[in-house]
């Protein structure tokens, strides 16, 4: 087993891009299945991050998994599971966030696959 939080955050990037997604809704997917729509997702570095409320909890399983970012802090990640498949660590959440990164507490984004796109009026 690998020492936790050893891990860079590989989405950490040194500049910071925050914004609020406002009026547009966003839907995230993976394998058919919706895993989380909202229109108050929060961006940063191009990554939306969803309200817990907005997410469906069937779709996600805690790992063991842990990333460092330098300004935002650690990460903790879910598998993203939908039917038989698992996507293994795909949406990851600040249990702890940063003075910097307040905004993302309590909030969910994924990668490795997951779509996340605005959703058609």
């Amino acid at each position: 087993m690998h020492a936790p939080y050893k891990h860079l955050h590989k989405r950490c990037a040194p500049s910071h891009v925050w914004g609020v997604s406002g009026t547009n809704r966003y839907r995230a997917t993976w394998n058919g299945a919706t895993i989380a729509e909202s229109s108050d997702t929060v961006v940063v570095e191009g990554n939306h991050y969803f309200p817990l409320g907005d997410v469906l909890p069937e779709h996600l399983r805690p790992t063991e998994t842990h990333t460092t970012c330098h300004w935002k802090g650690v990460a903790s990640y879910y598998d993203v599971v939908v039917a038989d498949g698992v996507n293994r660590d795909a949406a990851w959440y600040y249990p702890e966030p940063s003075a910097a990164a307040e905004a993302v507490r309590d909030r969910v984004a994924f990668w490795r696959g997951v779509k996340v796109e605005p959703v058609s009026a």
